[in-house]
């Protein structure tokens, strides 16, 4: 039996009116600000559909870009210029930067209220604590992926492959709160397979194209793939083989069309609760 399709794009395509929905309602329009350091071309187009996402959905956006040359102090100055800013509710440094900048040292920098990526330290100890307040895009998107495909969550064993900042560990802490069962594997686990193949909920995140065979997926579980790789051939897979991993697992995302859209809408998301808990203040 072929699994079901995730469809992460009209997921997202809903949130994005909710949002719009709810700032129409507004006597302001959120502002968005994003900072973008150099000329790194992926980050270039991330950037634009961020902003394109953002005008669409009613918000105030701009973008702030600055040459690859940059200092560290510099870029410090400008995000103590936009905390400071009272129109300004949401601000995001896009990654990676410059290997001269500390990145730590800029997402320390950030106003936690106004941290729309959810990687200040305020804000990953609240998601710890399990009372999140500004939560990690990627890894909200994949909650709300997995509430309206049906996928029960409580009780459930999930596996996140990965244990970054950014994906694996924020998704670990979401789920954990969720109440399933939750095994993070990585580099170091001994036997990924099995881990994997024990999961009801695979959340793939490792950056490795096609990483994930079907042979590590249990029968009927819901694979989410959140991985994006780009292949000799220039097409995009995820970490998951997705053709064969189809005819194993229950339901599963798509790459691209998965994920992907859904890390924008869930921006869009933290940027009018930020802009809403601030100025209700």
């Amino acid at each position: 039996m072929t699994a079901r399709i995730i469809d992460g794009k009209a997921v997202a395509a809903e949130l994005r009116a909710a949002v719009a929905g709810r700032v129409a309602t507004l006597g302001y329009r959120p502002g968005l600000v994003v900072v973008l350091v150099g000329d790194d071309p992926a980050s270039a187009v991330y950037v634009r559909n961020k902003d394109r996402a953002a005008h669409g959905a009613g918000f105030e956006s701009r973008t702030i870009r600055l040459p690859a040359a940059t200092s560290e102090a510099e870029l410090l100055a400008v995000i103590a210029g936009l905390n400071d800013d009272p129109q300004t509710d949401g601000i995001l440094v896009q990654l990676p930067l410059p290997r001269h900048i500390a990145t730590a040292a800029i997402i320390r920098a950030i106003d936690p209220a106004k941290d729309v990526d959810g990687f200040h330290p305020e804000n990953v100890a609240a998601l710890a604590l399990g009372a999140p307040r500004l939560v990690p895009c990627t890894p909200r998107g994949v909650m709300r992926l997995l509430e309206v495909s049906g996928t029960p969550v409580a009780g459930r064993r999930a596996v996140v492959l990965g244990r970054s900042n950014i994906v694996g560990r924020p998704m670990a802490a979401l789920l954990l709160s969720a109440d399933a069962t939750v095994t993070i594997a990585h580099s170091r686990t001994r036997d990924i397979a099995a881990e994997c193949r024990r999961a009801e909920i695979l959340i793939a995140a490792v950056g490795r194209a096609e990483m994930v065979k079907a042979e590590w997926i249990g029968p009927g579980s819901t694979v989410i793939d959140v991985g994006i790789n780009r292949t000799e051939a220039g097409t995009l897979v995820g970490d998951v083989d997705y053709q064969a991993a189809r005819e194993v697992a229950g339901a599963i995302t798509p790459v691209p069309g998965g994920v992907g859209p859904m890390t924008i809408a869930c921006l869009l998301e933290n940027t009018l609760d930020a802009a809403i808990a601030r100025r209700s203040c």
